[in-house]
């Protein structure tokens, strides 16, 4: 049997549950992500990528699930996963440059806070980008109270992940918001390494804005010396 093929069909059993291995994967390199990514190290982008792509295949369970796997399809689940993707090669990039460019000694982002004109921009498009994807979930299926919490779970993580490679320190209090009801939707959907994984997440994403914060007032200051 080829890794990929048992990795994909092993699952895990906790009573009458049955949990797909490559949501534990998946979930266990996400939280490595969050913490290299804490650390500003460019291989949280890689880990994180490679941690996306096995929920993905979970949140689409209709079309990638095997044996008593859980078999439905939550599209922003999904989406948000594989914008994770697109946005984490961008971040990537972004983060590797910036070392390219200031040494392989420097870290590999400046943390800061988002300017006014950022805002100006960003809010905007947040609220827009939201709209939009409620529209596009609603219209593949979804409805009722999840859609919203759904969409916003989607909306969220694009807007953290962005703004974790841009350096935004306000990425990890969006973070926090994402976590809130990300714990509530993954257990009462059946998906409970993610839920674990979201409530495990919460303390680190805590540290995580404490750390950037003190990172981007030391910063500031020894460049106003």
């Amino acid at each position: 049997m080829s890794v990929i093929k048992w990795l994909f069909e092993t699952t895990i059993h906790f009573g009458s549950k049955s949990i797909a291995l490559r949501e534990i994967v998946g979930g266990v390199l996400g939280l490595t992500s969050a913490i290299l990514g804490m650390r500003r190290k460019v291989l949280a982008w890689p880990v994180g990528i490679l941690g996306d792509t096995l929920l993905f295949t979970v949140f689409l369970g209709a079309v990638f699930a095997y044996a008593d796997q859980p078999s439905a399809n939550f599209y922003g689940q999904a989406s948000r996963n594989l914008l994770l993707i697109i946005v984490s090669v961008y971040g990537w990039i972004r983060w590797s440059h910036h070392r390219r460019v200031n040494g392989s000694q420097q870290p590999a982002v400046n943390p800061r806070w988002t300017t006014t004109k950022e805002k100006q921009i960003l809010l905007p498009a947040i609220v827009l980008f939201f709209l939009l994807s409620m529209q596009i979930f609603k219209a593949l299926g979804e409805s009722g109270t999840w859609l919203l919490v759904d969409t916003w779970i989607f909306t969220g993580t694009a807007l953290a992940t962005y703004g974790m490679s841009r350096g935004y320190v306000e990425f990890w209090l969006v973070w926090i918001a994402v976590d809130l009801v990300g714990v509530p939707f993954a257990f009462k959907n059946g998906y409970y390494p993610t839920g674990t994984l979201y409530a495990i997440y919460l303390p680190f994403v805590v540290w995580g804005f404490i750390s950037w914060l003190r990172i981007s007032r030391t910063e500031k200051l020894a460049a106003a010396i």
